[in-house]
């Protein structure tokens, strides 16, 4: 392997024991993918030459995730972080490039800062930090820097008072080459409050060697961490302020953006405007132009140049809409390819359907495309009518320019420019209900 690359060793060992949960720690989602997966994602664009996590429980649940991504290893027992990062040197053995240390819970790290952290070792930094200033430091280690060079970093356990007067706290994440990490990891002792190894002590071994440290500062949003159900919805919190502010900057409009939530994959053009309270699951694209109206749920969903959308729509996966497609309120689809100028108004569910450009399916239609075992197609042609409250029971096809009759129940194709007429002739009855009031209105008077 060449010098210049680098390796990332993510520590994932913790218990998490505070978040109440089957799920290893590192899986949670924020904005729909798992916190290890933003990091090792923004990692990815780094192209690390390899890639470790350290986990302690549940080891099987992170090699899934990682999996043809990265190597796992197992602390047990957990004896602290250094003991942790101990745990990588064999996966790491003959590397000779830098080494980032990283933590699974701590998942919005950009690529940007983790880069800063490496290109801030060279030969004559052994050691470098990554430092913030916290509004409330509390139990955070200290470090004691002048000019970005470390003199010294304490765990909050064995600060002085002075010491824990110092604002700037340690993020965990620090570089060190691998010649340098393991070496001085085997010089780490345990001789400390909580009688564990801890990683910064390689900072008072390598100044103690007379190796310069340093530390680099960033934002304390960048390195928040989550180790229960709040500090998971605090670390969303900073995700979806992060994307709307990067969203309104490339030109999209948000009416409310603290009532629009995103998911970690949305992809939206320029020039689209979201109204307010409307939540993006994975897998949404929206072309430039479109309106995306209050009270939608859009997820699995690719949008078409100037649609819109809503008020109180559901776009479920495999729903395609065409440049100019309407979904309207109290519509819900699934699996439904709309063509360009296609419409849905107001109170349809469309299942399992290709709709032709131009088509109009009126109010309360449905496709009914399950019949309890399976899923069938419906199509319905360009420039085709649907009336209101129509039934469409699959597998069905109807023709372009085909007119549907409100009210009707399809079971059978309807050939193009044809009309469907599915309902029993109107028959009056004249002074019926004249009668029948006055019967009934005799029986309540007995």
């Amino acid at each position: 392997m060449s010098t210049a690359a680098f390796a990332a060793i993510i520590l994932a060992a913790g218990m998490g024991t505070r978040m109440k949960s089957a799920r290893h720690k590192v899986l949670h989602a924020i904005a729909g993918k798992p916190m290890l997966r933003h990091l090792t994602d923004s990692l990815a664009t780094l192209d690390p030459a390899r890639t470790v996590v350290v986990v302690g429980a549940l080891k099987e649940q992170v090699e899934a995730e990682v999996a043809g991504k990265a190597d796992v290893v197992v602390q047990q027992p957990q004896l602290g972080t250094g003991h942790a990062v101990q745990q990588a040197e064999t996966p790491l053995a003959g590397f000779g490039g830098k080494v980032l240390v990283l933590y699974g819970d701590a998942p919005l790290v950009p690529a940007a800062t983790m880069q800063r952290l490496l290109d801030a070792l060279s030969d004559d930094v052994a050691v470098a930090v990554l430092g913030f200033r916290p509004e409330n430091p509390g139990s955070y280690g200290r470090i004691i820097a002048s000019g970005g060079a470390i003199r010294k970093m304490v765990e909050y356990k064995d600060a002085s008072p002075t010491e824990r007067a110092e604002t700037l706290c340690n993020s965990g994440l620090m570089a060190v080459s691998a010649a340098d990490l393991f070496p001085l990891l085997a010089r780490v002792t345990n001789n400390n409050a909580a009688g564990e190894y801890y990683l910064p002590d390689v900072v008072g071994l390598a100044l103690g060697d007379g190796r310069a440290c340093v530390v680099i500062e960033t934002a304390a949003d960048e390195v928040a961490g989550a180790n229960s159900r709040a500090e998971l919805a605090g670390l969303e919190a900073i995700f979806q302020n992060r994307r709307r502010a990067e969203l309104m900057a490339a030109g999209v409009s948000m009416q409310a953006p603290e009532t629009v939530f995103l998911a970690a994959d949305t992809e939206i053009a320029a020039d689209v405007e979201i109204e307010p309270f409307v939540v993006f699951g994975p897998g949404v694209t929206i072309a430039s132009g479109a309106r995306i109206r209050a009270h939608s749920h859009i997820e699995g969903a690719t949008i078409g140049e100037g649609c819109e959308i809503g008020p109180f729509a559901r776009l479920r996966p495999g729903t395609v809409l065409g440049k100019g497609a309407k979904i309207g309120n109290f519509v819900e689809t699934k699996k439904a390819v709309l063509g360009d100028g296609a419409k849905a108004n107001h109170l349809t569910y469309l299942g399992d359907v290709t709709v032709g450009a131009k088509a109009n399916i009126g109010a309360g239609t449905i496709t009914c495309n399950y019949d309890g075992f399976f899923k069938y197609q419906t199509v319905i042609g360009a420039g085709a009518f649907i009336g209101s409250n129509s039934a469409l029971v699959a597998p069905v096809t109807i023709g372009d320019g085909a007119i549907v009759a409100a009210g009707s129940t399809v079971t059978r194709n309807v050939a193009s420019d044809a009309l469907a007429l599915v309902r029993p002739e109107q028959s009056e009855k004249t002074g019926w209900a004249a009668r029948f009031r006055a019967l009934q209105q005799a029986k309540k008077g007995k």
